[in-house]
């Protein structure tokens, strides 16, 4: 059987060469390598990347968050994952996944840690269009009133019926006056119908 074995220079190609975003940081928590993708990503330099560099690209609004997450992970060898955006070349924040593990060199001394980070723009505004539609269809079935479809009151959020009048007194400014319609008034009193009719 042939041992799978690339030379340096070939794992030079597929590490700049992956559809990924990959950074390295040595035992100090800062970064000294980035492949091809994330300069051409950023349109920065390795130099302009290096050491905490690349934190000038993290969103305002992300920048504690990624940096703690990132830190209590370091100090306590452990992976993790952490989203974010980063600035991309072109002036627009885009949504990325990052995922960062501590490597080791072969006498097992901690060596640093090795990220790859990819964009989930799409997922997350799939993610935010998703909560916002159930957050409108909360708020239209909280309008809905439960009506008892024979006598007409109204359930309150206690869950006690109420008269209509009373719940509109309870709930907004509105102020009911009496009157009877032509329905009922030739239902419940058929004689004051009657006249009223007579008299038209």
């Amino acid at each position: 059987m042939q041992e799978n074995t690339l030379s340096f220079d070939e794992y030079k190609t597929l590490t700049e060469q992956s559809p990924v975003l990959i950074w390295r940081a040595g035992t100090n928590a800062e970064c000294d390598y980035f492949n091809q993708r994330w300069l051409d990503f950023t349109g920065r330099t390795v130099a302009q990347e290096q050491g905490n560099g690349w934190t000038e690209g993290v969103h305002a609004d992300d920048y504690q968050q990624c940096l703690t997450i990132y830190l209590e992970a370091f100090h306590q060898r452990n992976p993790f994952e952490m989203e974010y955006r980063l600035l991309r070349h072109d002036g627009e924040y885009r949504w990325l996944f990052d995922r960062g593990a501590p490597f080791y060199h072969e006498d097992g001394s901690f060596a640093g840690y090795i990220g790859s980070c990819i964009d989930i723009t799409e997922q997350v505004e799939g993610r935010e269009a998703l909560r916002k539609a159930q957050e409108k269809k909360i708020e239209d079935l909280s309008k809905l009133l439960p009506i008892c479809s024979n006598c007409k009151k109204i359930r309150s959020d206690d869950g006690f019926w109420q008269d209509v009048e009373l719940y509109l007194l309870e709930h907004s400014d509105t102020l009911c006056s009496h009157g009877i319609c032509p329905e009922c008034l030739a239902k419940h009193y058929p004689e004051q119908a009657k006249f009223l009719l007579k008299t038209e």
